[in-house]
């Protein structure tokens, strides 16, 4: 319907003002259903260039409007705009418009098939996936789902941070785990991996290999300088001290805790419902030569300049706040240089946009990611970073800690088993992913009206309970006339559905998925209201197979929107 009300004011604007037909205007949902089903603004937006009164534009516009079967009446407001009103013909074309499409109604060509990637999660594997995690996982997973629906090439990817400091913490947090099974008892420094996990993966290195990897604490802590002086530098030697004792045997160890906690990860976002095309290994980017290849580049083009021995990213040309290092005096890469590389490959693989999905405490690093990009020759603007702000958890008045290396968590795995993937998954995407969200644990669980995914998958239960009484064919609702339908719930309800097309679309523009969990509640407070207020199963075969075709028309919308949410669509409650 929007697309057929832009026509017919494309048309009128033709008419009145032909030198300015590039104006764009927008045709919207009017905050009062007294305002009519529509309101057009392009009488305001030809005021400036036509140097006129918008309401007396708005009047040469009205007269100029071509008539149209789904337009009742059409009436200038406030200081411009036009109302419209449709017919009730207009709204009643809906419920068998989406019988018809079934699971495609909703879906658009608003992409045009170009490709895009969606990067999320990529959670260093050092641990069990937290709560914290669970809402970028849902959020883009949700995302791709509704930029897929839109109409784009959707690419789904996890970058394994498999190559950094952070996986060296951990294989010497389990190596020091497993010597203490064998008695040798070296102090686990508190900025190690503290969980409990850890303590399991050494068990079973030592079930598997025994004493092999066992050696005596005074070359394990040879010139160590005390936790107590430099915690961090504590935490290196020992880590170097590792890799010179063990030798090849380290990279077993290494690889052993990055499998089984990449591996534990992997299975707890799939139960979760989140699934990936690519997992790509930061390791790759060395071994490839990328990483080097990246910084010569930047060398040759000037962006880089040695100081201290290091070198250093000039990415204050390009607004960030300082210089940042890429590669240390002592030849080692930074995490910076290896994010460069992997950015440029992004854009290499040939996706026309990229969208990463960060936490909101990396917002300081957008510039210089950006930066190096726009030195790369790549355009920056078509990288996206979406910004999700961690949930905090709440168990009562109580809020539940989040520490990954101090073991002390809530994990998604353990979060999932008590409230459910769907209770999970939609509220992770109840609020925009920038703000802060309360994650209520005892309303998650709750049965009632206040929990919205209760109460959206309660609509979707009822409306299968009617239609299961009736026991009819479907063929018959979907022949049914819906002329009938013109009481106040039925053309509301109507008015709804027509609107999901459109709030697929805005959702995708504005990476907003929330927008879908909105729009699935309210319409489900719309039919509920229907549901007490009318009888479906009424004697009349006419009024009750055009009832029938209706709620069926909402219980699709429901599913298709809950689907791309990544929550199920019960039957029976």
């Amino acid at each position: 319907m929007k697309h057929h009300l832009t026509e017919l004011f494309t048309h009128a604007l033709k008419q009145v003002a032909p030198e300015h037909t590039g104006l764009s205007f927008e045709i919207s949902r009017p905050k009062q259903a007294q305002h009519g089903d529509f309101s057009c603004n392009l009488a305001m937006q030809m005021a400036r260039p036509l140097r006129g009164n918008p309401r007396e534009i708005a009047a040469q516009l009205l007269n100029a409007l071509p008539s149209s079967p789904y337009v009742e009446k059409a009436e200038i407001a406030g200081a411009g705009f036009i109302n419209l009103f449709l017919t009730p013909a207009a709204k009643q074309q809906v419920a068998k418009q989406i019988l018809g499409l079934g699971i495609n109604f909703g879906r658009s060509a608003l992409g045009q098939g170009k490709k895009i990637q969606v990067e999320f999660v990529s959670a260093n594997p050092t641990g069990p996936l937290h709560v914290g995690h669970g809402r970028g996982a849902a959020f883009g997973m949700s995302l791709s789902n509704v930029l897929d629906a839109a109409g784009y090439h959707v690419t789904r990817e996890f970058y394994v941070n498999d190559a950094g400091r952070q996986m060296d913490i951990l294989a010497l947090s389990t190596w020091l785990r497993y010597l203490d099974l064998n008695g040798i008892h070296v102090a686990l420094p508190a900025n190690a991996y503290q969980g409990a996990y850890v303590r399991d993966m050494a068990r079973l290195i030592q079930e598997a290999h025994g004493d092999r990897y066992v050696h005596q604490p005074t070359a394990i802590l040879d010139s160590v300088p005390a936790h107590e002086e430099d915690a961090e530098g504590h935490l290196d030697a020992l880590i170097a001290n590792a890799k010179k004792l063990l030798g090849e045997d380290y990279a077993y160890i290494h690889n052993f805790v990055l499998t089984e906690q990449l591996g534990d990860g992997r299975n707890d976002l799939t139960e979760f419902g989140v699934l990936f095309d690519t997992w790509f290994s930061e390791k790759s980017l060395f071994d490839s030569g990328l990483v080097e290849r990246a910084v010569t580049t930047l060398e040759k083009h000037g962006h880089l300049y040695l100081q201290d021995g290091a070198k250093w990213f000039r990415s204050t040309r390009f607004g960030d706040e300082k210089d940042r290092v890429v590669q240390r005096e002592n030849g080692l890469y930074t995490y910076f240089a290896s994010d460069i590389a992997y950015h440029l490959n992004k854009f290499e693989r040939g996706f026309d946009r990229v969208i990463n999905v960060w936490g909101a405490d990396h917002h300081g690093y957008i510039p210089r990611v950006k930066g190096a990009l726009t030195a790369l020759g790549v355009d920056a603007e078509r990288l996206t970073i979406a910004l999700v702000q961690f949930a905090v958890l709440w168990r009562g008045k109580e809020k539940l800690p989040m520490s990954t290396r101090s073991g002390n968590f809530v994990t998604l795995r353990e979060l999932r088993e008590e409230v459910g993937n769907d209770a999970a998954r939609f509220f992770y995407v109840l609020r925009k992913s920038d703000q802060h969200l309360d994650f209520d644990l005892e309303l998650a669980k709750s049965q009632s009206n206040e929990n919205p995914v209760y109460y959206i998958q309660y609509a979707h239960a009822r409306i299968c309970s009617v239609l299961a009484q009736w026991g009819g064919s479907p063929k018959a609702l979907a022949d049914a006339d819906a002329g009938s339908l013109t009481g106040k719930h039925e053309l509301a309800l109507m008015s709804s559905l027509a609107d999901y097309p459109g709030i697929v679309e805005s959702a995708a523009k504005e990476l907003s998925p929330h927008l879908i969990a909105y729009y699935l509640r309210d319409l489900a407070g719309e039919f509920h209201s229907y549901y007490n207020a009318e009888q479906f199963l009424v004697p009349d075969e006419a009024l009750r197979h055009a009832r029938l075709m209706l709620i069926s028309a909402v219980r699709q919308v429901l599913h298709n929107g809950l689907t791309l949410l990544g929550v199920g669509s019960p039957e029976k409650m």
